[in-house]
């Protein structure tokens, strides 16, 4: 083989190697900004929207199932039971949340493992919220 042979040959699998490298480790940072992202769950029902933060002893709680059962309309009548997990910064969106709600405010609950937590939010006197969920362990 003459050298420049030799030389297109190892260009060609050292670019070949890093075209490996680059696609392989693709699928890892897309999954990690991913995970980042805030999980939204869509009620359907209406304009108002919260953002809650699930926290305990001070830091983020990632993987809490967060639960809330809305009533509404006349008499109640409609209803949604919605649930969602937060992401790894302990953060999730309600979003399609009715203003006018039966018997407010609305109750979220979090659990995860023996941690639990309740927030509440009123959507008539705060249509746009953001609250903090605090979680402490169940007493047994």
């Amino acid at each position: 083989m003459s050298k420049a042979l030799k030389k297109v040959g190892f260009r060609y699998v050292a670019c070949l190697a890093t075209e490996v490298i680059l696609f392989a480790s693709l699928p890892f940072a897309q999954n990690s900004a991913a995970t980042n992202q805030v999980p939204v769950m869509d009620g359907g029902a209406g304009s108002c929207s919260i953002l809650l933060t699930v926290t305990a002893d001070g830091k983020a709680v990632r993987a809490a199932d967060v639960k809330v059962h809305v009533e509404y309309g006349f008499g109640g009548f409609h209803r949604l039971d919605l649930e969602a997990y937060t992401n790894d910064a302990g953060m999730l969106k309600f979003t399609g949340m009715p203003a006018k709600v039966r018997r407010p405010p609305l109750e979220f609950r979090a659990s995860k493992d023996q941690l639990s937590g309740i927030a509440t939010w009123d959507p008539a006197t705060e249509c746009e919220g953001k609250h903090d969920l605090p979680m402490q362990k169940q007493a047994t």
